[in-house]
Protein backbone atom coordinates (compact mmCIF):
# COMPACT_ATOMS: atom_id res chain seq x y z
CA UNK A 1 0.00 0.00 0.00
CA UNK A 2 1.42 3.35 -0.99
CA UNK A 3 1.62 5.85 1.87
CA UNK A 4 1.62 9.60 1.67
CA UNK A 5 5.00 11.21 2.02
CA UNK A 6 5.72 14.49 3.79
CA UNK A 7 9.16 14.74 2.22
CA UNK A 8 9.60 17.58 -0.25
CA UNK A 9 12.37 17.96 -2.77
CA UNK A 10 12.68 21.77 -2.77
CA UNK A 11 11.61 24.84 -0.82
CA UNK A 12 9.29 25.76 -3.69
CA UNK A 13 7.22 22.57 -3.30
CA UNK A 14 4.34 22.32 -0.86
CA UNK A 15 4.25 19.29 1.44
CA UNK A 16 1.75 16.65 0.40
CA UNK A 17 0.66 16.13 3.98
CA UNK A 18 -0.22 19.16 6.09
CA UNK A 19 0.42 18.65 9.78
CA UNK A 20 0.84 22.26 10.97
CA UNK A 21 -2.85 23.12 11.24
CA UNK A 22 -2.72 25.56 14.14
CA UNK A 23 0.80 26.85 13.59
CA UNK A 24 1.44 27.32 9.87
CA UNK A 25 5.13 27.71 9.05
CA UNK A 26 6.01 30.13 6.24
CA UNK A 27 8.34 29.03 3.49
CA UNK A 28 11.96 29.16 4.70
CA UNK A 29 10.56 29.87 8.17
CA UNK A 30 10.17 33.52 7.23
CA UNK A 31 13.93 34.04 6.91
CA UNK A 32 15.05 36.46 4.23
CA UNK A 33 17.05 35.01 1.37
CA UNK A 34 19.58 37.76 2.08
CA UNK A 35 20.50 35.96 5.29
CA UNK A 36 21.79 32.86 3.51
CA UNK A 37 25.51 32.41 4.10
CA UNK A 38 27.73 32.00 1.05
CA UNK A 39 31.28 30.76 0.62
CA UNK A 40 33.54 33.81 0.54
CA UNK A 41 37.16 34.54 -0.17
CA UNK A 42 40.04 32.18 0.58
CA UNK A 43 43.10 34.22 1.49
CA UNK A 44 46.56 32.93 0.52
CA UNK A 45 48.82 31.30 3.08
CA UNK A 46 51.65 33.47 4.46
CA UNK A 47 54.89 32.96 2.53
CA UNK A 48 57.36 30.62 4.17
CA UNK A 49 55.04 29.61 7.05
CA UNK A 50 55.18 25.96 8.13
CA UNK A 51 52.97 25.92 11.24
CA UNK A 52 49.55 26.92 9.93
CA UNK A 53 46.02 26.96 11.33
CA UNK A 54 42.90 27.37 9.19
CA UNK A 55 40.21 29.79 10.36
CA UNK A 56 36.79 30.09 8.75
CA UNK A 57 35.29 33.42 9.83
CA UNK A 58 31.82 34.86 9.37
CA UNK A 59 31.82 38.13 7.43
CA UNK A 60 28.85 40.45 7.02
CA UNK A 61 28.62 44.11 6.09
CA UNK A 62 24.97 45.28 6.02
CA UNK A 63 25.92 48.46 4.15
CA UNK A 64 27.21 46.45 1.20
CA UNK A 65 23.87 44.80 0.46
CA UNK A 66 25.62 41.42 0.06
CA UNK A 67 24.78 38.18 1.81
CA UNK A 68 26.91 37.00 4.73
CA UNK A 69 29.90 34.91 3.72
CA UNK A 70 32.55 32.67 5.24
CA UNK A 71 36.11 33.77 4.51
CA UNK A 72 39.02 31.37 5.00
CA UNK A 73 42.36 32.44 6.47
CA UNK A 74 45.63 30.61 7.14
CA UNK A 75 47.31 31.83 10.33
CA UNK A 76 51.04 31.41 10.98
CA UNK A 77 51.06 30.10 14.54
CA UNK A 78 54.80 30.73 14.87
CA UNK A 79 54.07 34.44 14.43
CA UNK A 80 50.92 34.57 16.56
CA UNK A 81 49.92 34.37 20.22
CA UNK A 82 48.22 31.32 21.73
CA UNK A 83 44.63 32.58 21.94
CA UNK A 84 41.87 32.91 19.34
CA UNK A 85 41.86 36.68 19.90
CA UNK A 86 45.57 36.72 19.03
CA UNK A 87 44.74 34.98 15.74
CA UNK A 88 42.00 37.52 14.94
CA UNK A 89 44.36 40.42 15.66
CA UNK A 90 47.04 38.75 13.50
CA UNK A 91 44.58 38.43 10.61
CA UNK A 92 43.45 42.04 10.96
CA UNK A 93 47.02 43.39 11.15
CA UNK A 94 48.66 41.23 8.49
CA UNK A 95 46.01 39.86 6.12
CA UNK A 96 42.65 41.66 6.07
CA UNK A 97 42.29 45.00 7.83
CA UNK A 98 38.51 45.03 7.20
CA UNK A 99 37.86 42.18 9.64
CA UNK A 100 35.77 43.68 12.45
CA UNK A 101 35.44 42.47 16.05
CA UNK A 102 35.32 43.85 19.59
CA UNK A 103 38.12 43.47 22.10
CA UNK A 104 39.48 45.38 25.05
CA UNK A 105 41.06 43.86 28.17
CA UNK A 106 42.39 40.54 26.77
CA UNK A 107 42.06 39.14 30.31
CA UNK A 108 38.52 37.68 30.35
CA UNK A 109 37.20 40.65 32.33
CA UNK A 110 35.45 43.04 29.93
CA UNK A 111 33.41 40.50 27.93
CA UNK A 112 33.91 42.44 24.69
CA UNK A 113 35.28 39.57 22.60
CA UNK A 114 32.41 37.11 23.19
CA UNK A 115 31.69 35.12 20.05
CA UNK A 116 30.75 31.65 18.85
CA UNK A 117 33.79 29.41 18.33
CA UNK A 118 33.34 25.90 16.98
CA UNK A 119 29.69 26.04 18.02
CA UNK A 120 30.24 27.26 21.58
CA UNK A 121 29.87 30.80 22.92
CA UNK A 122 33.04 31.87 24.73
CA UNK A 123 35.57 34.69 25.05
CA UNK A 124 38.13 34.80 22.26
CA UNK A 125 40.79 36.03 24.67
CA UNK A 126 40.49 32.94 26.92
CA UNK A 127 39.95 30.27 24.24
CA UNK A 128 43.24 28.67 23.23
CA UNK A 129 43.87 28.02 19.55
CA UNK A 130 45.04 24.51 20.48
CA UNK A 131 41.54 23.76 21.82
CA UNK A 132 39.90 24.57 18.47
CA UNK A 133 39.01 22.12 15.71
CA UNK A 134 41.43 21.49 12.85
CA UNK A 135 39.51 24.13 10.93
CA UNK A 136 38.43 26.72 13.49
CA UNK A 137 34.99 28.21 12.82
CA UNK A 138 34.31 31.69 14.17
CA UNK A 139 30.84 33.26 14.18
CA UNK A 140 29.25 36.16 16.08
CA UNK A 141 27.00 35.46 19.06
CA UNK A 142 23.82 33.74 17.94
CA UNK A 143 20.37 35.29 18.28
CA UNK A 144 21.75 38.81 17.91
CA UNK A 145 21.44 41.36 15.14
CA UNK A 146 24.85 41.85 13.57
CA UNK A 147 26.37 45.30 13.18
CA UNK A 148 29.30 43.98 11.15
CA UNK A 149 31.27 40.73 10.98
CA UNK A 150 31.75 39.48 14.56
CA UNK A 151 30.16 42.51 16.25
CA UNK A 152 26.63 41.88 17.61
CA UNK A 153 24.17 44.64 18.49
CA UNK A 154 23.75 44.45 22.28
CA UNK A 155 21.21 47.29 22.55
CA UNK A 156 18.30 44.96 23.29
CA UNK A 157 20.00 42.80 25.93
CA UNK A 158 21.35 45.86 27.75
CA UNK A 159 17.83 47.32 27.74
CA UNK A 160 16.65 44.10 29.39
CA UNK A 161 19.49 44.39 31.91
CA UNK A 162 18.29 47.91 32.75
CA UNK A 163 14.80 46.57 33.53
CA UNK A 164 16.06 44.72 36.63
CA UNK A 165 17.42 48.05 38.01
CA UNK A 166 20.95 46.80 38.80
CA UNK A 167 21.83 49.14 41.61
CA UNK A 168 21.44 49.21 45.38
CA UNK A 169 18.02 50.48 46.43
CA UNK A 170 17.42 51.60 50.00
CA UNK A 171 14.66 53.26 52.00
CA UNK A 172 16.45 54.00 55.26
CA UNK A 173 18.53 57.20 55.61
CA UNK A 174 22.04 56.94 54.25
CA UNK A 175 24.66 56.23 56.95
CA UNK A 176 27.67 58.45 57.54
CA UNK A 177 29.89 55.78 55.96
CA UNK A 178 29.23 52.82 53.64
CA UNK A 179 26.42 50.37 54.35
CA UNK A 180 28.04 47.49 56.20
CA UNK A 181 27.67 43.81 55.41
CA UNK A 182 28.81 40.75 57.34
CA UNK A 183 31.37 38.43 55.74
CA UNK A 184 28.68 35.72 55.67
CA UNK A 185 26.24 37.94 53.76
CA UNK A 186 28.99 39.07 51.44
CA UNK A 187 29.84 35.44 50.66
CA UNK A 188 26.25 34.90 49.42
CA UNK A 189 27.05 37.12 46.42
CA UNK A 190 29.91 34.91 45.25
CA UNK A 191 29.08 33.26 41.96
CA UNK A 192 26.80 36.10 40.90
CA UNK A 193 28.61 39.45 41.09
CA UNK A 194 31.40 38.14 38.83
CA UNK A 195 29.19 38.28 35.71
CA UNK A 196 30.89 40.46 33.07
CA UNK A 197 27.82 40.86 30.81
CA UNK A 198 29.40 39.15 27.82
CA UNK A 199 25.92 37.66 27.10
CA UNK A 200 27.31 34.27 26.07
CA UNK A 201 24.55 32.74 28.21
CA UNK A 202 21.70 34.84 26.79
CA UNK A 203 22.88 34.20 23.24
CA UNK A 204 22.93 30.45 23.90
CA UNK A 205 19.48 30.26 25.56
CA UNK A 206 16.77 28.63 23.39
CA UNK A 207 14.03 30.30 25.45
CA UNK A 208 15.54 33.67 24.61
CA UNK A 209 15.73 32.71 20.92
CA UNK A 210 11.97 32.28 20.81
CA UNK A 211 10.82 34.84 23.40
CA UNK A 212 13.65 37.36 23.44
CA UNK A 213 11.21 40.25 23.24
CA UNK A 214 9.70 39.38 26.63
CA UNK A 215 11.94 36.86 28.43
CA UNK A 216 14.74 38.77 30.17
CA UNK A 217 17.33 36.06 29.60
CA UNK A 218 19.87 34.44 31.94
CA UNK A 219 22.35 37.32 32.18
CA UNK A 220 19.77 39.87 33.35
CA UNK A 221 18.13 37.37 35.71
CA UNK A 222 21.45 36.36 37.26
CA UNK A 223 22.04 40.01 38.08
CA UNK A 224 18.48 40.28 39.40
CA UNK A 225 19.26 37.50 41.88
CA UNK A 226 22.54 39.20 42.83
CA UNK A 227 20.56 42.22 44.06
CA UNK A 228 17.76 40.16 45.61
CA UNK A 229 20.43 38.28 47.57
CA UNK A 230 22.19 41.43 48.78
CA UNK A 231 21.51 41.99 52.49
CA UNK A 232 21.89 45.78 52.04
CA UNK A 233 19.14 46.09 49.43
CA UNK A 234 15.71 47.16 50.72
CA UNK A 235 13.57 46.76 47.60
CA UNK A 236 13.14 42.98 47.42
CA UNK A 237 9.35 43.15 47.24
CA UNK A 238 9.38 45.64 44.38
CA UNK A 239 12.03 43.63 42.54
CA UNK A 240 10.02 40.42 42.84
CA UNK A 241 6.88 42.18 41.66
CA UNK A 242 8.76 43.28 38.53
CA UNK A 243 9.93 39.74 37.83
CA UNK A 244 6.72 37.82 38.62
CA UNK A 245 5.56 37.61 35.04
CA UNK A 246 4.79 34.62 32.77
CA UNK A 247 7.45 35.73 30.32
CA UNK A 248 10.07 37.85 32.11
CA UNK A 249 11.02 35.01 34.47
CA UNK A 250 9.01 31.87 33.78
CA UNK A 251 10.05 31.32 30.16
CA UNK A 252 13.15 29.68 31.63
CA UNK A 253 12.73 25.93 31.16
CA UNK A 254 15.99 24.93 32.89
CA UNK A 255 17.70 23.86 29.66
CA UNK A 256 20.97 25.09 31.25
CA UNK A 257 22.74 26.06 28.04
CA UNK A 258 23.51 29.25 29.96
CA UNK A 259 25.47 27.43 32.63
CA UNK A 260 27.39 25.28 30.14
CA UNK A 261 28.54 28.26 28.08
CA UNK A 262 29.43 30.76 30.82
CA UNK A 263 33.16 31.58 30.40
CA UNK A 264 33.34 32.66 34.06
CA UNK A 265 31.98 29.35 35.36
CA UNK A 266 28.81 30.91 36.83
CA UNK A 267 25.40 29.24 37.10
CA UNK A 268 22.58 31.48 35.79
CA UNK A 269 20.19 28.51 35.86
CA UNK A 270 20.61 28.22 39.63
CA UNK A 271 20.08 31.96 40.07
CA UNK A 272 16.81 31.81 38.12
CA UNK A 273 15.66 28.83 40.20
CA UNK A 274 16.42 30.79 43.38
CA UNK A 275 14.26 33.69 42.18
CA UNK A 276 11.37 31.32 41.47
CA UNK A 277 11.78 29.79 44.93
CA UNK A 278 11.81 33.22 46.58
CA UNK A 279 8.55 34.14 44.83
CA UNK A 280 6.98 30.82 45.87
CA UNK A 281 8.14 31.26 49.48
CA UNK A 282 6.60 34.71 49.84
CA UNK A 283 3.23 33.31 48.72
CA UNK A 284 3.26 30.54 51.30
Amino acid sequence: MKTKSIIISSSEELPRTKFFKRFPVPKNFGISTNSRIKRGQTWPSPAGATHLKTFEIYRFDPDSGNNPQIDTYEVDLDDCGPMVLDALIWIKNKVDSTLTFRRSCREGVCGSCAMNMDGTNWLACTRAIDDMDTTAKIYPLTNMKIIKDLVPDLTHVFAQYEIIEPWLQTKTPAPDRERLQTPEDRAKLDGYYECILCFCCTSGCPSHWWNGDRFLGPAALLHAWRWLNDSRDEAKGERLNQLEDPFRLYRCHTILNCTRTCPKGLNPGKAIAEIKKMIADRKS
